[in-house]
């Protein structure tokens, strides 16, 4: 079988054997052409569940319907089937992707200009904007989850590195670029009270808690003008993607998100286009 008579073999399969109707052939060949197209070249039989990924976050990236991506992973996932049966790859590619676990792996990300956006709307002027300012830019500049930045201590944090206690209560030690370092040490400044060993507390002294963050987001990326559904998550989403964008190596991500597996981690790759390797400071677009 050529290359350019996978496609042909294929529909020609869903019509004779699976009794398919001409509009749904139509979509079919439509989906999978587009998806040959970003491949740039490469045959189907070579292409990898990673080319998958790459597809369908362009898909969603260029704002394509729910429908629509889930129909064209439909769509891929069939001829990648029927290209096994065939004998014309080992393995099928996409036998371990379902939709929702393609969710997962193409996580919402903001921009370089929504994060800024965002990031500018509590003025550190106040004491509720001085506070939610620390943590928002702790969560893009560190990439913490924010349960851990909630859980932050007073002396989990220096000039350099925050010391983390992560899922399983594991530690980490992660890079704190710059300006989060100067947001934390002006809140802590002019505005923490009393608030025992707590880093972020709120105005009654009590350790700000994830809910507070994820309202504080929710608020704050809607007076931003960002339409994107996003809670504090999509800036650890965020500043892992950025990092890959720009160069860093996928382990070194990997230890800063604290993921167990690198496979966890890999969900960033999908819309990198460089393979350096490379340390934070280097490449965090906020040094």
């Amino acid at each position: 079988m050529q290359r350019d008579s996978y496609l042909t073999d294929f529909l020609s399969y869903l019509g004779a054997e699976k009794g398919l109707a001409e509009n749904t052939l139509q979509a079919y060949r439509s989906d999978i052409e587009r998806f040959m197209g970003a491949l740039q070249g490469k045959s189907l039989k070579d292409a990898t569940e990673g080319d998958v990924i790459a597809h369908l976050a362009h898909l969603k990236e260029s704002q394509f319907a729910t429908s629509s991506i889930c129909r064209a992973l439909v769509a891929i996932k069939e001829i990648f089937r029927f290209l096994k049966r065939e004998g014309v790859i080992p393995l099928d590619i996409t036998a371990l992707l379902d939709a929702p676990k393609m969710w997962q792996l193409i996580p919402e990300v903001l921009t370089l200009a929504e994060v800024d956006a965002l990031l500018k709307v509590p003025s550190p002027e106040g004491a509720v904007g001085a506070l939610y300012h620390a943590i928002l830019t702790t969560l893009y500049a560190s990439g913490l989850r924010v349960s851990e930045v909630c859980g932050l201590n007073l002396q989990d944090v220096d000039d350099a590195v925050v010391r983390v206690k992560g899922k399983g209560g594991k530690e980490r030690i992660v890079p704190i670029a710059k300006v989060a370092v100067a947001a934390i040490d002006h809140y802590l400044t002019h505005f923490r009270g009393e608030g025992g060993e707590a880093l972020f507390v709120t105005s009654r002294g009590q350790r700000v808690s994830r809910t507070q963050v994820w309202r504080r987001v929710k608020l704050y990326a809607k007076q931003a003008g960002i339409q994107k559904k996003i809670s504090p998550h999509t800036l650890r989403h965020s500043f892992a993607t950025h990092l890959l964008e720009n160069g860093a190596d996928l382990r070194v991500i990997q230890e800063m998100l604290g993921h167990a597996s690198v496979a966890t981690t890999d969900r960033y790759t999908h819309i990198s286009q460089q393979h350096l390797s490379t340390s934070f400071h280097t490449f965090h677009p906020r040094p």
